[in-house]
């Protein structure tokens, strides 16, 4: 059972409030997210919403995907599980401190 909703292609001056706003029309939204920048703010177009029901889900998606929001054809659809990440280690180790010259 899958309510969280991708939406993509949204208009950049979408924020949390006006995606919710937007979804609640076909029920209860549990949260909703845009997505921005870490170091800008700005929103980086898509977002993430869930809905209290998959039923309710399923009604966002049909009405909404490919409708025009704010002058942009937005897509909506289940969002996928995030991918685990891997762990790049990272750093540079350590150790080894000290005085290196001349220790051969």
């Amino acid at each position: 059972m899958n309510k969280k909703l991708y939406v993509g292609n949204l208009p950049y001056s979408f924020d949390d409030h006006s995606l919710q706003t937007e979804f609640s029309q076909f029920g209860q939204v549990e949260s909703a997210r845009v997505i921005t920048d870490r170091e800008t703010g700005r929103s980086k177009g898509f977002g993430f919403v869930e809905m209290s029901s998959e039923d309710e889900a399923n009604n966002a998606i049909d009405k909404l995907n490919g409708q025009d929001l704010g002058g942009r054809n937005v897509t909506v659809s289940i969002a996928k599980p995030q991918a685990p990440r891997e762990n790049r280690g990272g750093g540079f180790g350590g150790g080894r401190g000290g005085n290196r010259r001349g220790n051969y």
